[in-house]
């Protein structure tokens, strides 16, 4: 079997609120736990007790998560600030990356 190479170069990656996402999410995650906890009995009793667990390990991830993406999105800017003003020392315009 012949290996699979691509036939075209992937996409650039979406860019978007990224921040805002992961935040989103991690509120729904800890909703859900909170909503499902006055049900735990019934959970339980049909050994679906994992569910109520799964909520709070995805707002548990998602609190790890906001904290890495919000430390990304710094990071992003400070490169771009620091490309700008070596741009602006250097004396030539700078054009934004496609990072």
């Amino acid at each position: 079997m012949a290996k699979w190479t691509p036939k075209h170069e992937a996409p650039e990656p979406l860019e978007g609120p990224v921040v805002a996402t992961i935040t989103g999410g991690t509120i729904i995650w800890f909703v859900l736990f909170v909503v499902q906890l006055p049900f735990y009995g019934w959970f339980d009793d049909h050994g679906r007790t994992w569910w109520v667990w799964t909520c709070l390990a995805g707002g548990g991830l998602g609190l790890i998560g906001i904290w890495y993406v919000r430390r990304r999105e710094t990071a992003i800017k400070r490169v771009a600030a620091e490309r700008e003003s070596a741009g602006a020392r250097a004396g030539r315009p700078t054009a934004p990356s496609a990072e």
